[in-house]
């Protein structure tokens, strides 16, 4: 039986260990949550412990480790591991600056001709209002710098935008993340999240998957790190489809063997479908997360061998099992999320979702205190439903959604209805 370590506690890392323990693997992760402590076993060491993890996975003699989490990308935890001469799946820190930095990701977008907003990085909050006012609004105000996904401002107006510089560089509500900031033209479209597994050499496309990032129903409210998902989205035709690969993906893959870059783990792209095309919105360098919980069921018992493929930079030979189900996450949220997340509610009514047939769910900010699960973070679950359609996908998670209660607990009903 292969053994393998999932780095992550969230929605996404559950979601991994779910469908690698359907894959036959043993597997360990780093201080999971409930969710997961039900099927991996824990190790005690911290998702960004660089060292511990090294060690931890050489004294298990572990066949694979999956770095879920950015931050530990970012960080070099990959390239720590193959040091060791570990199998990882997750790029190294070079690969991953393409999270990691905005201003980064936009350089290398220009430099090889991938579609993309115009924008302007700003260092100095003088020098983002400066180029407000030559500009105006719409604009999208990005901190450069890892935000948990939240440091995004789709500004309506000027004022809007002033406060998100001010609220980014003065007051530092992300921290140094907001140092730099990158300003950049509003899109207009449809958006989806195209994703890709990679070798260093080849790419395999998944389905695409489409992410609700505001926090209320119509796409209105803050901007999350993401209420639900769906995939596939059959609203995307089979000629945009072949544009995304064209255009966006494979170009991607170039230019990082340009700059060389071997880059062994996810290439995701969150992508606006403009009048004009595909246009890069922003790279993630790991699964997305809520987009995982729909992704990753439907490959199921695929998984361990697709990542350690790619971890060994050999996809020549792997193929994607077919799947004719579609797949859709709602995600239930904390009260005050995701301004100032409430925390210690009691949470019931999980085991009688996951009752339900074509029902899982997924924990992301859950703790166990007294025996009692309890909200633990702003993003708490994700409900995912399956079904041979969008419409029935979504009908069986929302059955499972309404199983559970927690004080408090918001959620979008308007899930994948783009696409039904």
């Amino acid at each position: 039986m292969p053994k393998v370590l999932v780095v992550g506690r969230g929605g996404r890392e559950h979601a991994l260990v779910r469908a690698l323990v359907q894959s036959g693997a043993e597997v360990l992760a780093t201080q999971p949550n409930p969710g997961m402590a039900q099927l991996a076993r824990a190790v005690a060491v911290a998702p960004g412990d660089i060292a511990g993890i090294v060690a931890i996975a050489k004294a298990e003699a572990v066949d694979l480790v999956v770095v879920g989490p950015e931050a530990p990308l970012v960080a070099g935890l990959a390239d720590a591991l193959r040091a060791a001469g570990i199998a990882t799946f997750g790029p190294g820190a070079d690969g991953a600056r393409l999270e990691g930095s905005k201003a980064f990701a936009k350089e290398f977008m220009v430099r090889h001709r991938i579609p993309t907003a115009h924008h302007r990085t700003c260092h100095t909050a003088a020098e983002a209002h400066a180029h407000l006012r030559s500009v105006g609004a719409p604009i999208v105000v990005k901190a450069d710098g890892l935000a948990a996904g939240k440091g995004v401002v789709v500004a309506q107006t000027v004022a809007e935008a002033a406060a998100a510089i001010d609220a980014m560089m003065k007051d530092r509500q992300f921290g140094a993340a907001g140092a730099t900031l990158v300003l950049e033209e509003c899109l207009v479209g449809a958006e989806v999240s195209a994703m890709a597994l990679c070798d260093g050499q080849r790419l395999l496309p998944l389905d695409l998957a489409r992410d609700h990032k505001r926090l209320r129903d119509g796409d209105q409210g803050e901007n999350t790190g993401g209420m639900g998902a769906v995939c596939p989205v059959p609203t995307v035709s089979a000629a945009e489809l072949a544009r995304i690969r064209a255009e966006v993906l494979e170009p991607t893959l170039a230019g990082l063997q340009w700059d060389g870059v071997e880059f062994r783990g996810v290439i995701y792209a969150g992508i606006m479908l403009t009048k004009d095309g595909p246009k890069v919105l922003e790279y993630n360098v790991r699964f997305g997360d809520p987009e995982a919980e729909v992704l990753l069921p439907r490959l199921g018992p695929a998984l361990y061998d697709l990542l350690l493929a790619a971890a060994h930079g050999d996809l020549s030979q792997a193929a994607l099992p077919p799947s004719q189900e579609a797949a859709v996450t709602v995600v239930l949220a904390a009260a005050d999320y995701p301004l100032a997340p409430r925390t210690g509610d009691a949470i019931t009514g999980i085991e009688a979702a996951e009752a339900l047939a074509g029902v899982q769910v997924f924990h992301a900010g859950t703790a166990l205190e007294g025996g009692v699960l309890r909200t633990a973070g702003g993003r708490v679950l994700s409900v995912t439903g399956l079904g041979p359609s969008v419409a029935e996908a979504t009908a069986t998670a929302y059955r499972g959604v309404a199983c559970i209660a927690f004080d408090g607990a918001q959620f979008r009903s308007d899930i994948a209805s783009s696409v039904r």
